[in-house]
């Protein structure tokens, strides 16, 4: 039996758990989802309708073959969608734990063999015989393939948090967790102005609603909005593609981009970006290890910017806190956050250089997407990097694999059998946190998995039948 365990409760685990349980059925299907609702993860778990989705609604699925058009749940729940609507997460959350029950019915209809544990994995071996052993309590699974699903790590304090403001209570590494803060601020410090930072602001203005905001980030800039309704496509799209490809840099990328917009003035530049998506990871790979180094150095704020917009709700909120004078937002870096209640906030601005403490009742830190596997505190990835299993990318964007997500072991051989999925694969992919990514990537793998399993049961069945009949 080729049982295979994925590893990862979140969105890209249940995609490749419902994609495997569609087309695999040469053994037992795994998931681990740990202690969390199955499916939604980090980003998909709040209860919050201020928290949007920033994809329209017409772009959300889980599966390449949906059960159920996503617009058509949702409207069970809200009334009449419209596919350019951009919806609250919780509600892609139901339907990601819908889509996972439907696949499970039929799965167990057509007699398709699988089990959910809601424990953590602690440790994946690799047996001598060929396969792993995965470890989830007191309990080892036998499998051949292992799929790694498990999200963004929990985010690690900045190196200028000391340890007394640490130990206080009043800096908060998990920005969902506000609910926690039972006393309310006068002053909430969020560090970050990234989609997590505006989530997390929109839901600190309401818990909080005479407290003083205040956002701190390098640039001090907001993503850009989407447009209220779909952009036309840039009609030489393919063309700008085809030529980015042959680019041999970064900088001469920029330059064809802002080369196609002048000659282009009617065409929005949000449809560029878009269009540039099929290629995003191309374009990556392409990059040497120097240039990918100044690209996250020089460039990487003002792509996510553009690359990841807020809804168009989600930005005349954050607009509005402003206007009403309760918002402030500083381009800044923080030099230092110290003391215990209030915390002792340390800015240099950008603009000026000068040196500035902020008193802060609560500080949030919201900087978004951690991949340092190196040094994050994750039992399962640590173990594995210790053990050779896994490789951390030498700019920390996850581990070392190949485009179709098969890690490299400690000597960059390919390791048969093991495979990540998600944000463990950005520094191979770059762009492949976002669902539709996920939801491609997750359908790959699968159909890769089975069509490798289907080749090998005609052996299989043939040595049953010998044993069976001596003289076949």
């Amino acid at each position: 039996m080729a049982d295979i365990a994925v590893i990862g409760g979140g969105a890209a685990g249940a995609a490749a758990f419902g994609e495997l349980l569609a087309r695999f059925d040469a053994g037992t299907i795994h998931w681990i989802v740990g202690r969390q609702a199955p499916g939604r993860g980090v980003a998909y778990a709040t209860r919050d309708d201020r928290h949007l989705l920033n994809v329209r609604a017409s772009g959300m699925g889980v599966f390449q073959e949906q059960g159920e058009d996503f617009i058509q749940h949702a409207s069970r729940q809200l009334g009449l969608v419209k596919g350019t609507d951009f919806l609250p997460r919780r509600v892609f959350g139901d339907f990601i734990q819908a889509q996972v029950g439907a696949r499970i019915d039929a799965a167990r209809r057509a007699g398709r063999s699988f089990r959910i544990y809601p424990e953590n994995a602690l440790e994946v071996m690799r047996r001598g015989e060929g396969g792993y052993a995965v470890r989830t309590g007191d309990r080892w699974l036998d499998v051949e393939h292992v799929v790694l699903a498990v999200g963004a790590l929990a985010q690690r304090p900045l190196r200028t948090v000391s340890a007394s403001a640490l130990a206080s209570g009043a800096y908060e590494l998990d920005p969902w967790r506000l609910d926690r803060h039972v006393k309310a601020p006068r002053r909430v410090l969020v560090i970050g102005t990234g989609l997590t930072a505006v989530d997390t602001l929109l839901s600190a203005s309401v818990q909080w609603p005479h407290a003083e905001l205040v956002a701190v980030s390098r640039h001090g800039l907001w993503p850009f909005t989407h447009s209220a309704l779909p952009l036309s496509p840039y009609p030489h799209q393919e063309t700008l593609n085809q030529s980015l490809l042959a680019c041999g840099g970064v900088a001469s990328m920029l330059r064809k981009v802002r080369k196609a917009l002048d000659e282009a003035p009617g065409i929005d530049w949000r449809s560029i970006i878009d269009g540039m998506r099929p290629i995003n990871a191309l374009l990556w790979q392409e990059l040497t290890h120097r240039q990918r180094r100044q690209f996250l150095r020089h460039a990487r704020w003002i792509w996510e910017s553009s690359r990841h917009r807020m809804a168009p709700a989600s930005c005349q909120a954050i607009h509005q806190l402003q206007e009403e004078g309760r918002l402030q937002v500083q381009a800044a870096r923080v030099l230092e956050v110290d003391g215990s209640s209030p915390l002792q906030v340390t800015l240099r601005e950008r603009a000026t250089q000068l040196v500035s403490t902020l008193e802060a009742d609560l500080v949030v830190q919201a900087t978004g997407l951690d991949t340092a596997v190196a040094y994050g505190e994750h039992d399962l990835l640590s173990q594995l990097l210790r053990d050779g299993l896994a490789v951390a990318d030498p700019l920390q964007l996850g581990v070392l694999a190949q485009p179709n997500g098969r890690l490299l072991d400690a000597t960059g051989t390919p390791q048969r059998g093991l495979y990540a999925i998600g944000s463990l694969l950005r520094g191979n992919l770059w762009e492949c946190t976002a669902m539709p990514e996920i939801r491609i990537a997750a359908h790959r793998l699968a159909v890769q998995l089975a069509e490798a399993s289907s080749i090998r049961r005609p052996h299989d069945v043939a040595s049953e039948v010998r044993e069976a009949d001596p003289h076949g």
